[in-house]
């Protein structure tokens, strides 16, 4: 790029970068998009097929016979069920006996209860074999903690680690570790057990033996496997860190500048400010496998998995790399570029830099682009996180929204930082934000 400046000023190159990529209003030479069309009014979620039964048993419905409550009709049954908890219904009816067992694997039961539950059209896209009773589960929990304005969570503010922006958050080990990396060139270690317990000793270490830092550029992302983390940097390295053995580190790959990682047990996948995507294997010492250049500009995000990487780019662009045939399968050119990214199953979620959720199906092989989203951001999503029954979103309008993925989202808990939010990690019932008010921003439920 004309201009840009050399290797040897990692700092000034990354200044650039923020000050042209996430700088407030719309980037030069992209008009804004337009607004979403309203779509019809939607009418309220249809019993599914099957519901309508013959007045039956559960003893019957499991073809034996018995007395008592299980002598009861089965939709009453399954009503009682409804004053149970989904986990409970799920995982301890079906140790009972055989009759309850087959009320807790009602897929009817339980889609309609989650369709009560979400209170919206769900799922956005239903996929084969979608886990009605799982996504029940994650959602009725997801609205527990956050459905009353997130008041069964305790807030944390972790202000005395880093002494410039936090750029990237990573929960682990179940949300009982956090890891953050920042612009003071730090990846810091974090032991979250002892919140409210003992403060002082809530910062474990800053990771590595350099004096001036963990890296010599900012920090800008992490990724995880198992207790192995990676740590992306502007000083054009990543560097791989054990926590069994204390963090310390055991690998370093020398690359341009690192804006995104992708860490699955097979492959370390990295996204550069050269345009480039480089896949490595964990297994042989970071070997290389293969690099290539997919896009026309800097790549911002990353997802994979066991057959597919998706990259995004400031270029516009979502490209699909297909690992096993060892090429480009899918481009896509986009209004807006994609910052943050969450894939799981056979959906893509991606957050924009002008504050709209993306969601892309990819059920026949390819992925399409079935729904777009304005969710209450005014700038850039800088961070999302999905899963079956919820969604995180953070943005440098300094807001931290949690959402029901129902079409359209429903927010259900907003709350306002004193400064841009950088990204976001969920684990369990802990969730932590990134902040450039140089501090890492935690909430956790109440015990």
């Amino acid at each position: 790029m004309d201009g840009a400046p050399t290797p040897d000023d990692p700092d000034r190159q990354a200044q650039e970068y923020v000050t042209r990529l996430r700088g407030p209003g719309t980037p030069p030479g992209c008009p804004p998009p337009p607004p979403p069309e309203p779509g019809p009014p939607v009418p309220p979620p249809a019993s599914p097929p099957g519901l309508k039964r013959q007045p039956q048993t559960a003893a019957s419905a499991a073809g034996g016979a018995a007395g008592g409550l299980l002598s009861l009709p089965l939709e009453l049954l399954l009503e009682i069920c409804g004053y149970l908890g989904a986990r409970e219904v799920r995982g301890v009816l079906p140790r009972v006996c055989r009759a309850l067992r087959e009320v807790a694997r009602d897929a009817v039961a339980w889609r309609l209860r989650l369709q009560r539950s979400a209170r919206g059209p769900f799922p956005i896209l239903e996929e084969e074999g979608f886990d009605w009773s799982a996504a029940c589960v994650d959602m009725e929990e997801h609205r527990q903690r956050w459905g009353g304005g997130g008041a069964p969570m305790e807030h944390f503010s972790l202000d005395e680690g880093h002494f410039a922006s936090v750029d990237s958050v990573l929960l682990l080990q179940g949300g009982t570790l956090c890891v953050s990396g920042a612009r003071d060139r730090n990846v810091n270690l974090w032991d979250l057990r002892q919140l409210g317990r003992a403060p002082g000793k809530v910062l474990v270490k800053a990771l590595g033996t350099e004096r001036n830092g963990t890296h010599k550029g900012w920090v800008w992302c992490l990724a995880s496997r198992d207790n192995k983390v990676c740590s992306g940097s502007w000083d054009s390295t990543v560097k791989l860190w054990d926590l069994e053995t204390e963090g310390q580190q055991f690998g370093e790959i020398k690359r341009r500048p690192v804006l995104c990682l992708s860490y699955r047990p097979d492959v370390l996948v990295t996204g550069t400010y050269d345009k480039t995507v480089t896949v490595y294997d964990p297994r042989a010492g970071q070997a290389l496998v293969r690099s290539y250049k997919p896009h026309g500009s800097a790549v911002l995000s990353l997802a994979a998995d066991d057959r597919l990487i998706v990259s995004g780019s400031e270029d516009r662009t979502l490209v699909v790399f297909d690992r096993r045939a060892d090429g480009v399968l899918q481009r896509l050119q986009l209004e807006n570029y994609l910052l943050s990214m969450s894939y799981q199953g056979t959906q893509l979620w991606a957050g924009d830099n002008q504050g709209r959720v993306y969601v892309f199906g990819n059920s026949s092989g390819s992925f399409q682009p079935a729904r777009y989203f304005d969710v209450g951001h005014r700038l850039q999503i800088t961070g999302l996180w999905h899963s079956l029954g919820s969604l995180y979103t953070t943005s440098t309008d300094r807001t931290l929204r949690i959402h029901v993925p129902t079409d359209p989202p429903r927010t259900i808990c907003s709350w306002t930082h004193d400064d841009v939010l950088n990204g976001i990690s969920v684990e369990g019932d802990v969730v932590a934000a990134a902040s450039g008010g140089l501090s890492v921003e935690v909430w956790r439920l109440r015990t």
